[in-house]
C-alpha cells in the first residue's frame, strides 16, 4: 500500500475546503441549472469546483496518478487507470441538495489503489464540516477546532437507525431493510451518509441505485477506516476501477451490522 501521510491528507483537506468557498459563493447566488447529456442537474459551482480541484492536485498533489473527475468524465476525458494508483473527484455530490439549498452536499477526494480506497475527505461547505480517512484512521473537522477521531458504533442493542437516500431511495432500499430491526430511518444526500455512519450516528446505508465511482470512494474511505464496510449485495468489497466507474447496488455498514 502507498504509503498515506497525515500531511496529504491535510493537503487534500485543504483542497476540499477551498472549493467549498467557491461553491458557497454559488450558492449564495441566483444560480442557473443545467442538465447534462444523462439529464442530471449541473451548476456553474460543479464545474467551478473541479476546476480549483484538478489544478490544485495537478500541481502539488496527485503524485502523477491519473485523476478521474465527475464534470471531464462526463465530457468524455476519462484516462487510463488500469495497474495504476488513481484518484476520483466528484467537486460537487448532492447537486440535488444543493439546488434545494438543503446544505447536504459535498466536496469528494478519493485516492484509489488495487480497486480499494486508501484515502478519502469528504467536506460539507454549508456546515463547515470536513471528514476524512487513511490508515491512520478516520476524523472529523468542526471548523478551526482540532480533529477528533470517529469511528463506527456497534450495532445497538435495540435497533438500527438506517439512512436512506433523500433523492434517490427506491422500493428495492425498503425490501432489504425488512430483514434487520430498524427503529429510526433518517433521509439524507449526497456522501453524508458514509459519514454519519462512519462517527456512529447511524448503522446502515443501503443504495439500491445507480451511483458512480466518484459517488461513493472518499465516503467509502471514511467509513472503511472508522471500522465499517461498503459491500456488494453478494458480501464482496465494493471496489474501484470498473470499466465505465457505475457501481452495481452496494450496502454501507457500521463493524458487525452485516455480520462477522
Amino acid at each position: 500500500m502507498l504509503n498515506i501521510g497525515m500531511g496529504l491528507a491535510k493537503q487534500v483537506v485543504d483542497v476540499t475546503r477551498c472549493a467549498g468557498t467557491d461553491i458557497m459563493k454559488i450558492y449564495e447566488t441566483n444560480f442557473a441549472v443545467e442538465s447534462k447529456a444523462d439529464n442530471s442537474p449541473v451548476t456553474l459551482a460543479d464545474q467551478a469546483a473541479e476546476d480549483l480541484i484538478l489544478s490544485a492536485m495537478r500541481e502539488d498533489i496527485s503524485g502523477g496518478f491519473p485523476i478521474v473527475s465527475e464534470e471531464a468524465a462526463s465530457a468524455g476525458h476519462i484516462p487510463t487507470v488500469a495497474a495504476t494508483p488513481f484518484w476520483l473527484v466528484d467537486p460537487l455530490d448532492g447537486t440535488k441538495e444543493f439546488i434545494n439549498r438543503n446544505g447536504e452536499f459535498t466536496v469528494n477526494i478519493a485516492l484509489i489503489e488495487n480497486t480499494r480506497p486508501i484515502l478519502g475527505v469528504v467536506h460539507l461547505p454549508a456546515q463547515g464540516v470536513t471528514y476524512f480517512g487513511f490508515n491512520m484512521g478516520a476524523f472529523r473537522l468542526q471548523g478551526d477546532a482540532p480533529r477528533e477521531e470517529i469511528s463506527c458504533r456497534p450495532p445497538p442493542a435495540g435497533g438500527l437507525t438506517a439512512l436512506v437516500s433523500r433523492s434517490h431511495k427506491t422500493p428495492e432500499v425498503d425490501a432489504y431493510l425488512k430483514d434487520f430491526t430498524i427503529t429510526q430511518e433518517v433521509s439524507a444526500g449526497s456522501s453524508l451518509k458514509f459519514c454519519k455512519v462512519a462517527e456512529g450516528a447511524a448503522d446502515i446505508y443501503p443504495r439500491m441505485g445507480r451511483t458512480m465511482e466518484w459517488d461513493t470512494a472518499a465516503g467509502h474511505a471514511v467509513l472503511r477506516f472508522a471500522g465499517g464496510v461498503v459491500q456488494k449485495l453478494d458480501g464482496i468489497e465494493l471496489g474501484y476501477g470498473k470499466e465505465g466507474f457505475e457501481n452495481p447496488h452496494f450496502i454501507a455498514a457500521g463493524k458487525g451490522v452485516l455480520g462477522a
